[in-house]
């Protein structure tokens, strides 16, 4: 790494340590008062023991005798700074460790709530496990220096008194600390510019393997059937072994820097005892001058290695921080409006000339305009690949146009405050989603108003009910990670059932009953259809049976819409949609 990147990385850390600072100040303060009453006290037990071998030691050596009252009061001194120096620990070990826990939590906050404000394409962009190492291991390296940098603070004040006291001591012994402390500054500028790239690769590495291995895990069923477990662990290990090389080689650049912060203090101490012992000989300073400055030497590596904690631990905060803002600065916010729907009951959606496309790819809806009249059932009916889904997406406001509008009760989506949208619509999508919680918490989701009552009659309508009265514990039945206790139709009657607790004004279904029986299907959507759901319905649909429950079906083809009108309408004036529908029954005779 250039000398350039390094200084730059530096002060960027430094401006990351400005910005923790401003955020939590009083918490800094304590810290830093701590500290800084540590450095001091240490200065001040130098002297101490300074004045006890002086004054104390070096008599009774002479005398053969010491009085009481004289250990009486080196034991109080002692006990007194002892007593200070617990209390300057905790305030210091207070003020940072809450410091740092504090912004850790803010950030990953932050993060978490980034997450869930960012649409869906955004989302696809990223890969699930880098996501999860932004809001953990990125966040914690942003804010690592936090921990050691009261101590750094407090530690430039001790040098700064001690320099003072030196002098104020002897100039000839004052001169090796105005050597020694710009060479531990010096050696700590070195350490950063040196530990800068390797920290970097580490945090980015670190990113690599959260992702490899979040998307291993993900696709353990595949890996298994498949008999990849070796490949897989192969895999993994290439990535695992870099991570393992970019810490060995932190650790060993940092291995060199601790005995060097030790050995510069000893050099230190002895040239205060052999300038010390030739300046004792001159009557210049006494035994206590002599004994303060050697012993103060001797204490200075521990505390100035904070300031290298800090500087070293800067490009992986850097690098940290960088990742955490690349999420919070992320761009593709759906703006919502103020809007309410007017009214209640079943609601009227309508899409009006939509195009669409996902980010710079070819559109895949072209002109799209359809209605679902409010109180009926549409289906979408088209060939993998027309955009039925995307249709769904583009219903509850996942996703916007890039032309054309999409309107319920004649309202634009956009104009809809992000609370009466998700109140007055709901998607059920392909892919059940089941949290690792109970059945209740999985259909309540702690939605004021929805109660057992509410949400067994969701169950019911989703004919979940008797599944769920089965279980051993009922709605308290524990459904396990993403509801592996239940079969794949279970998890879709139960992600139904969360759809309708929350009484939507508008249902739309992905070929959300595509693993269930054919008769519970049909019944599901003969309760949809009753006076009990109050809702619109457009579902995406495969099964002849459930087409044939629709009061419309829109029929689409490479993102067109090429007819809409009753199933049977279109079985007799549509070639494409007669041979689509025969085919999938066919299919599933088969």
């Amino acid at each position: 790494m250039s000398s350039r990147t390094s200084r730059d990385v530096l002060g960027r850390g430094l401006r990351v340590l400005g910005h923790a600072i401003r955020t939590e100040p009083r918490l800094f303060t304590i810290g830093t008062i701590g500290s800084s009453l540590f450095g001091l006290l240490i200065i001040a037990n130098s002297y101490v023991v300074g004045w006890v071998i002086g004054h104390v030691v070096v008599p009774a050596f002479a005398t053969h005798r010491v009085g009481t009252a004289q250990l009486s009061l080196v034991a109080a001194i002692f006990l007194g700074i002892s007593g200070l120096r617990v209390a300057s620990i905790f305030g210091r070990r207070l003020g940072a460790g809450y410091m740092q826990f504090r912004l850790q939590a803010r950030y990953r906050s932050a993060v978490t709530r980034r997450y869930l404000a960012l649409p869906p394409a955004w989302h696809q962009r990223h890969a699930t496990g880098s996501l999860l190492s932004n809001a953990n291991s990125d966040v914690e390296a942003a804010w690592v220096p936090i921990a050691p940098l009261p101590f750094a603070v407090g530690t430039i004040v001790m040098l700064i008194a001690a320099l003072i006291s030196l002098f104020a001591t002897d100039w000839v012994l004052a001169l090796v600390g105005a050597t020694l402390f710009p060479s531990l500054f010096g050696l700590n500028l070195v350490y950063s510019r040196r530990m800068s790239p390797r920290q970097i690769r580490a945090q980015r590495t670190r990113a690599k393997v959260s992702a490899v291995a979040h998307e291993s895990f993900d696709g353990a069923l595949v890996v298994k059937t498949m008999g990849r477990e070796a490949d897989e662990s192969r895999r993994f290990a290439v990535f695992v072994d870099e991570l393992r090389d970019s810490l060995i080689a932190v650790g060993r650049l940092r291995g060199l820097f601790d005995p060097l912060m030790d050995m510069l203090p000893s050099l230190g101490t002895l040239a205060v005892l052999l300038l010390g012992a030739w300046r004792l000989e001159t009557g210049a300073i006494g035994v206590a001058d002599l004994v303060s400055v050697a012993f103060l030497f001797t204490v200075l590596a521990f505390p100035v290695r904070a300031i290298g904690w800090v500087v070293a631990e800067l490009p992986r905060s850097v690098a940290g921080w960088d990742r955490v803002q690349a999420v919070l600065g992320a761009e593709g916010d759906l703006a919502y409006g103020e809007g309410a729907l007017p009214g209640s009951g079943p609601a009227e959606l309508r899409f009006d000339r939509v195009t669409f496309r996902y980010a710079e790819g070819p559109a895949v809806l072209h002109d799209v305009s359809f209605t679902v009249p409010a109180g009926r059932t549409v289906a979408l009916v088209g060939a993998t690949g027309s955009g039925k889904s995307t249709i769904a997406s583009l219903a509850v406001r996942l996703v916007d146009p890039e032309s054309g509008t999409v309107g319920v009760d004649g309202v634009k989506l956009p104009d809809l405050s992000l609370a009466a949208l998700a109140g007055a619509t709901a998607l059920v999508p392909q892919i059940p989603f089941v949290f690792d919680d109970t059945v209740r918490g999985n259909i309540a989701l702690d939605r004021p108003g929805i109660d057992d009552d509410a949400v067994r009659a969701a169950l019911a309508l989703a004919q979940a009910d008797r599944f769920v009265d089965g279980l051993p514990a009922g709605l308290d039945t524990a459904v396990g990670e993403r509801g592996t206790s239940l079969s794949g139709g279970q998890r879709q009657r139960l992600t139904l059932a969360r759809a309708l607790a929350g009484k939507p004004r508008l249902l739309v279904l992905d070929d959300a009953t595509s693993a269930v029986d054919p008769r519970v299907e049909a019944a599901i959507l003969g309760a949809l259809r009753g006076s009990d759901a109050e809702a619109s319905i457009l579902v995406v649909a495969y099964r002849r049976a459930t087409i044939a429950l629709a009061d419309e079906v829109v029929y689409l083809e490479r993102g067109r819409v090429l007819a809409t009108g009753t199933h049977a309408e279109l079985m007799a004036t549509q070639d494409g949609y007669r041979e689509l529908v025969t085919a999938y029954e066919k299919a599933e005779k088969q």
